[in-house]
């Protein structure tokens, strides 16, 4: 028998399904949703997936899945390029302040989130947003402004979300900004987030114009949540236009909240200290255009991280657990990819029926954080264990740090 690092599921009249998951729990209704996606005519080669592989919306988080002539919307979802951010200082642990709440406060004042007093009052879309955008804002947005401009000639209705007021924010559920410490006690700065309300907007918006296609073709899909745009119309190319500009749009937007958490910081640390020493600004909710097995393809990783021989990544750990940088080992198997997170093993609703306020100030001894109702969803054991999926995933990255937060603003 082939010695490999991953198993390999072959659903009838599908292409292989390959999964880096050996030691790690996937749940059965996750391995029928991988074998559905399987199935469609248009996927290249097999479908790869990650260890923190789990039930996602039409198809699983913690998958790659290759393309040819064809795009699925729902399968980017409407958090268009959401991703992390990492940059390591040349401060130290014993540089930090004794007490971290000032720190966490100066961060949650200087990035607007969902619990944030600069919005605290708005609701539904606004919250989490800008009153007054400093400059930072203005800078991004001048480069996102001429495509945004071109965008919305074709869809007016795009000018009436928080683009422009969301550039620089967190957003709610698990989106974070950490600061933490590595294994050598060097201070790094850390942030999850997306494209925000303009990238929902123009996920659903390509979603519904994709079920509506599927419809005018009479197309029979197992799953509403996989319709596709084919390569050649006129939604599948602006679509692969709109998608770009909010990956973009998220790129930008992790800057902005660094720049602006780096200012925090300071606000409060008077030691000189610089950034950027080692930084990492990685999409894993995104779609491109990648040659592998000799073919060049559209590769949609849903919750999953590039890594490419050399090239560096995050995999965060949940709240209270470790987090680590990692370089990728190029293995073409996995489309070189590796997982995003650690991945959920229950839904938000399970985690908070189950577990309570204060298995939550225990999961988060030592931290600074909210720990309230708001976040017993964020809870560690809700998550799978990250150290089990770091070591499904040997062959596809090696750790260079290992990352303890030590204080952690949730959106």
């Amino acid at each position: 028998m082939e010695n490999r690092d991953y198993e390999q599921m072959n659903p009838p009249g599908g292409h292989p399904v390959k999964m880096w998951t050996r030691g790690v729990p996937v749940e059965p209704e996750a391995k029928e949703q991988l074998s559905r996606l399987a199935r469609l005519p248009f996927i290249y080669h097999h479908v790869a997936v990650m260890p923190d592989v789990h039930l996602g919306k039409g198809s699983t988080i913690g998958s790659v899945i290759p393309t040819l002539g064809a795009v699925i919307p729902a399968a980017v979802g409407v958090d268009i390029g959401c991703g992390m951010m990492a940059a390591k200082t040349t401060l130290r642990a014993a540089d930090l302040p004794d007490n971290l709440g000032k720190l966490r406060s100066a961060i949650e004042e200087a990035i607007p989130h969902g619990m944030s007093p600069k919005t605290r009052g708005h609701k539904g879309r606004d919250a989490g947003s800008w009153n007054n955008p400093p400059p930072p804002v203005d800078a991004g947005w001048a480069r996102l402004k001429d495509e945004f401009d071109q965008l919305c000639r074709k869809w007016p209705k795009l000018r009436n979300t928080n683009n422009y007021k969301h550039l620089g924010t967190l957003g709610s559920g698990n989106h974070f900004v950490e600061i933490c410490l590595d294994e050598e006690g060097f201070v790094w700065l850390m942030l999850h987030s997306g494209s925000r309300g303009v990238g929902n907007a123009i996920g659903t918006h390509f979603i519904e114009l994709a079920r509506q296609d599927m419809r005018k073709h009479m197309v029979n899909l197992p799953d509403q949540d996989l319709a596709y745009l084919e390569e050649g119309t006129r939604h599948y190319d602006d679509y692969v236009e709109a998608v770009g500009w909010a990956q973009k749009f998220a790129r930008v937007n992790r800057e902005v909240m660094m720049h602006n958490l780096v200012r925090a910081v300071r606000s409060v640390i008077p030691k000189p200290f610089e950034t950027h020493v080692e930084a990492v600004n990685c999409h894993h909710n995104y779609v491109q255009q990648e040659r592998h097995f000799g073919k060049d393809v559209l590769v949609t990783r849903k919750g999953a991280v590039s890594a490419r021989e050399g090239e560096l990544g995050i995999i965060p750990g949940s709240m209270g657990a470790r987090s680590f940088i990692v370089r990728g080992k190029g293995n073409p198997e996995s489309f070189n990819s590796c997982s995003h997170g650690a991945g959920r093993t229950m839904s938000r609703t399970e985690a908070k029926r189950r577990f309570t306020v204060q298995d939550a100030r225990e999961a988060t001894a030592g931290i600074e954080c909210r720990k309230d109702e708001g976040v017993i969803d964020e809870i560690p054991m809700a998550y799978k264990d990250i150290d089990a999926v770091m070591r499904a995933q040997s062959e596809l990255v090696e750790v260079v740090h290992t990352l303890k937060q030590v204080v952690c603003v949730k959106g």
